[in-house]
C-alpha cells in the first residue's frame, strides 16, 4: 500500500529524524571535551573550543563553525570536533559540509558511534538508501540502542526494503516497547507489506502511547479499511479530521468508506463538507453520482457525471456511467448516443456492449439490436432473455422465419413458464405458425 506525501508528512515520525536539518533530540549533541591546558598554544585551543561550546549553548552556529574551524586549522587530526563541526553545520542546514565532517570523523575514529549516526541522519532525507550503511555500522556499535535500531529500519524503509526495515523496528521494540515511534514506524511499514491486521495492533498501540496523534488515527483508519472494517474505519478518520479539519483527501476518503457501508447521508455530508474548500475533485463527483445513483436520485447523478466528465473527458469508464444513467431514466435516445461514445472509448467492453443493445432495442433500432447481439455472442454466452430479444426484433422487422426460430430457441431453454416472456413467446409461436402457413 501506498501512502501519499500528505499522508508520510502528517506523520511526523519517519522524519522526525531529519532534524538533523535543526538542532534537536534526534542528533547526538556536542561531544567536545575540556582540554586541560599545558602550554600557551594550548590554552589558546582551549579557549576556541570555549567559544564554540558558548556559541553552541547560545545557538549561534555561525560563531561555533568559526571557533571549530580556527581550532581544526591548528589541530586537524581531532575526531571529536570534526564531528562537532558537522553538528554545527547540521544546525546551519548545509549538509554537504555536515556529511564531510562526520565522514573525517569517522575516518579517524572509526568506532565513533554517534558520527555514524549523525552521518545517516544527514543522508536520510536526500538518498534513504546511502543513510543505511552508516546506520547499520552504528547498531553494531551500540546493539543495545533501541533509536539507532529504529532509525536504520527507517532508512532501509525509505528505500523499499520494507521486510528488513520491520526486523529493525522489531529489534528496537524489544529494547523500549513503550516508544510510540517505533510502534508507529512498525504499523506504516506492516500496513505497507499488506498485513493489515498486525498493522492495526500497532496503531493501536502508537494510540494508547498518544491519544491525540493525529498520524496514528489516520494509519488506524487505513488499516481498518484494508480489512473492510468500515464503520471502524470511518470512526476513525473522524478522529484524525478533528485534529486536521483541512485535510480534504481524508474527508473523501471518509466519504467512500461511509459509501461502502451503506451510509449514504452521512458521505454525503462529507462531499459536502469538503466542497467548501472550493470545486469538487474527480473523486469527490465520482463519489458524488455514486451515492445520487444508489439512492435513485438520478438527476443529481447526471449532474455530477457531467462535471466529471468536464475533468476527465477521456475516462471511459465515465462515459459509459452516464450512458447508463441515461438507460435509468428512460431517455433511450440521449443513452445510445452516449453509450456509442463510450464504445468507441472502450469498445473490449462487454458491459458497455450489453448496455448499448439495451439501449438501441428500447430505442426501438432493431437492426442495431441484432447486430450488437451477434458482436456479443461471439465474446460470451448470452442469457435465455437474448433469444426473446432477438425474436422480438426478427418480429418487429417483418422477418417472421428468423422471429418463430427464435421463439421456438427461447422456449426450448426456458425452465420457468409462468414470466411474461414465456407467455408471449408462446402466443407469437402460434400466431407466425399460422401465418407463414397460410403464406
Amino acid at each position: 500500500m501506498k501512502f501519499s506525501k500528505k499522508f508520510l508528512a502528517g506523520c511526523g515520525v519517519l522524519f522526525i529524524f531529519l532534524a538533523a536539518a535543526t538542532v534537536s533530540s534526534a542528533q547526538n549533541t556536542s561531544t567536545s571535551r575540556k582540554r586541560i591546558p599545558q602550554d600557551p598554544e594550548a590554552v589558546a585551543l582551549n579557549n576556541l573550543l570555549t567559544q564554540a561550546q558558548a556559541a553552541m549553548d547560545r545557538k549561534d552556529y555561525e560563531a561555533a563553525v568559526q571557533a571549530y574551524q580556527q581550532y581544526l586549522a591548528k589541530k586537524p587530526d581531532d575526531a571529536t570536533v570534526h564531528y562537532d563541526l558537522g553538528y554545527a553545520y547540521t544546525a546551519l542546514q548545509e549538509p554537504a559540509d555536515a556529511k564531510a565532517e562526520y565522514e573525517k570523523a569517522i575516518s579517524l575514529d572509526p568506532k565513533m558511534a554517534s558520527a555514524y549516526q549523525n552521518l545517516g541522519l544527514t543522508l536520510l532525507a536526500s538518498d534513504p538508501a546511502a543513510a543505511v550503511a552508516p546506520l547499520q555500522k552504528a547498531t553494531e556499535l551500540l546493539p543495545d540502542d533501541a533509536r539507532a535500531k529504529f532509525l536504520l529500519g527507517s532508512a532501509l524503509e525509505l528505500s523499499g526494503k520494507v521486510m528488513p526495515a520491520i526486523e529493525q523496528y522489531q529489534a528496537a521494540q524489544k529494547l523500549a516497547e513503550n516508544d510510540f515511534d517505533i510502534h508507529f514506524a512498525m504499523g506504516r511499514a506492516l500496513l505497507s507489506s499488506n498485513q493489515a491486521q498486525a498493522a492495526e495492533a500497532e496503531f493501536r498501540a502508537s494510540i494508547a502511547l498518544k491519544t491525540d496523534s493525529a498520524a496514528a488515527h489516520l494509519g488506524l483508519a487505513k488499516s481498518l479499511v484494508a480489512q473492510k472494517k468500515q464503520e471502524a474505519a470511518a470512526a476513525e478518520y473522524l478522529a484524525y479530521l478533528a485534529a486536521q479539519p483541512n485535510d480534504n483527501s481524508a474527508r473523501l476518503e471518509r466519504a467512500a468508506v461511509l459509501v461502502d457501508a451503506g451510509k449514504f447521508d452521512d458521505a454525503l455530508a462529507e462531499l459536502d463538507r469538503a466542497a467548501t474548500a472550493g470545486p469538487e475533485s474527480l473523486r469527490a463527483l465520482k463519489l458524488r453520482s455514486q451515492i445520487a445513483f444508489q439512492t435513485k436520485h438520478y438527476d443529481a447523478a447526471l449532474l455530477a457525471l457531467q462535471k466529471a466528465i468536464a475533468l476527465a473527458p477521456r475516462d471511459a469508464d465515465l462515459a459509459a456511467q452516464l450512458g447508463h444513467m441515461y438507460l435509468e431514466k428512460k431517455d433511450y435516445p440521449q443513452a445510445v448516443n452516449q453509450l456509442i461514445v463510450a464504445f468507441k472509448m472502450n469498445p473490449a467492453s462487454n458491459d458497455v456492449l450489453g448496455d448499448l443493445i439495451t439501449a438501441q432495442y428500447l430505442n426501438r433500432n432493431y437492426p442495431a439490436t441484432l447486430q450488437g447481439l451477434d458482436v456479443l455472442s461471439q465474446r460470451e454466452t448470452l442469457p435465455l432473455g437474448s433469444w426473446f430479444i432477438r425474436a422480438t426484433c426478427y418480429d418487429k422487422l417483418g422477418q417472421q422465419l428468423q422471429a418463430l426460430d427464435a421463439y421456438k430457441k427461447f422456449l426450448e431453454l426456458n425452465k420457468d413458464q409462468n414470466n411474461d416472456m414465456y407467455f408471449e413467446a408462446s402466443a407469437r409461436v402460434r400466431t407466425l405458425t399460422r401465418e407463414i402457413k397460410k403464406k
